[in-house]
């Protein structure tokens, strides 16, 4: 605690600043807007403070940006806790013995640990949706593999990285579609937190209630509260109507090995920019935006708050309401289309009905009969063939062969026929299966060839 550097992960306790030298610099996560006797006590030792989470939400500091590193790794390890918790695969499953649907997973918040839980949830076969009250990352959770639930009410882009708080009637509209979208999901990840602040309250004591049994709640915001009413920090509980609320408060502490590398790289990456001559002396740049956003002390003065920093963040696609017309519009001309489509249908009907009725008045009527045989055979060869499964179609063109052989020699049988009709509809019968054996034997001999070695 004697060196002019310390570097550590969390803030020292006090008796260990006591032990630090006047002029020192201390490197590590600090919580500085929660933690104002923290900077009181290295103001007094004349302590430079650099605390690594509250690195701006800028390009040129991804690489310092403590938060975000341990966030992604948070995000991984959350899907794991919640898959060893959940009593059920999170992949669907067909077995000889039955099949089940893939775990529906709700993530709650987009950020680099959602996007990452999204990411892993997805790996591992789920269903997975995903909310935030920024609309700007819809693209991104989609590119997920996800599906973006948006918010019922009216947003607004971020100008600093982070998620706006939202007014009470519009957390009021959020909560209920959280409650909602809850009690149809298997497992809940929540990863909604404000800098300095308590986490805010996403699900209510209700809304965890009218969740399945069986369901997990992984609240990754247990550390500051947490953003359900019965997450207790750093325990699992389990309610009465069997949810299952996992509140660890160090998710990333959970993966060691590499949560101290990239914290280590981050470190590294800090001191890189606060020693430009690379000769070992330090040089706080206080005009640089990312230095100052980071020193709450120096030379014994309070430097917290540090002045914003405008973000640049990618704009929402369109309005809500633009969406919701756009919607509407598309579901309009979706019903129109499908009218269409079935008074086409209702008319193919009537004409197909039309023909084979004056083919009925055309044929002789000792041939009546072979019609009805004709009309059951389709409708049997229909129900049979559209029951097979899509993997043999391929094999199924091998047995339609036959069939289509049987056909053809009964439609040579009657070529000669003396009435023009038959002799006209077996001449077409006679095309019509040889195109079929034709086509089946070559799809037959493609499929062979897939098993035969060179």
């Amino acid at each position: 605690w004697g060196c002019d550097v310390v570097v550590s992960a969390s803030a020292p306790a006090e008796e260990h600043l006591a032990l630090m030298s006047r002029g020192a610099v201390l490197i590590c996560r600090m919580d500085p807007a929660r933690r104002p006797e923290l900077l009181e006590s290295l103001r007094e030792r004349s302590i430079t403070g650099l605390a690594l989470d509250v690195v701006p939400r800028i390009s040129r500091a991804q690489s310092l940006d403590v938060l975000s590193s341990q966030a992604n790794l948070a995000g991984y390890r959350a899907v794991i806790e919640a898959a060893s918790h959940l009593d059920r695969l999170f992949s669907g499953q067909v077995t000889a013995a039955g099949k089940f649907p893939p775990a529906t997973v709700y993530v709650i918040g987009a950020g680099v640990a959602g996007l990452s839980a999204i990411g892993t949830a997805c790996s591992l076969g789920a269903q997975v949706r995903g909310s935030d009250v920024r609309p700007e990352v819809a693209d991104q959770v989609r590119s997920m593999g996800a599906q973006f639930v948006p918010l019922p009410s009216s947003q607004e882009v971020s100008s600093d990285g982070y998620a706006k708080e939202m007014s009470a009637d519009q957390a009021s509209a959020a909560n209920a579609l959280y409650a909602q979208q809850a009690a149809e999901s298997d497992v809940v990840i929540t990863t909604a937190s404000i800098p300095g602040r308590r986490a805010p309250m996403l699900l209510d004591r209700s809304a965890i209630e009218a969740m399945r049994p069986g369901s997990v709640i992984i609240d990754m915001a247990a550390a500051t509260g947490g953003n359900t009413e019965l997450t207790v920090p750093g325990e699992v509980v389990t309610t009465e109507g069997g949810v299952t609320i996992v509140g660890h408060t160090d998710l990333a502490g959970m993966l060691p090995a590499q949560a101290t590398q990239l914290y280590g790289r981050n470190i590294v990456n800090l001191l890189g920019l606060i020693t430009p001559a690379k000769d070992g002396e330090l040089a706080l740049d206080l005009d640089d935006e990312v230095v100052r956003a980071i020193t709450v002390t120096h030379d014994g003065e309070l430097l917290w708050p540090p002045p914003p920093i405008q973000v640049s963040a990618t704009p929402a696609p369109g309005r809500p309401e633009q969406a919701a017309a756009e919607d509407a519009a598309a579901q309009e001309a979706a019903r129109v289309a499908q009218a269409r489509s079935r008074s086409r249908q209702w008319l193919g009907l009537a004409a197909a009905s039309l023909v084979a009725a004056a083919l009925v008045l055309a044929t002789p009527a000792a041939a009546t009969s072979h019609y009805i045989v004709l009309t059951l055979s389709v409708i049997l060869g229909f129900h049979v063939i559209s029951n097979v499964t899509p993997a043999l179609h391929t094999p199924l063109m091998s047995v339609t062969n036959a069939i289509s052989g049987i056909i053809l020699v009964g439609a040579i049988s009657q070529v000669g026929h003396p009435h023009p009709l038959i002799s006209a509809i077996s001449l077409a019968a006679v095309v019509l299966a040889t195109i079929n054996i034709v086509g089946g034997f070559a799809v037959t001999h493609r499929m062979l060839a897939m098993f035969t070695k060179d």
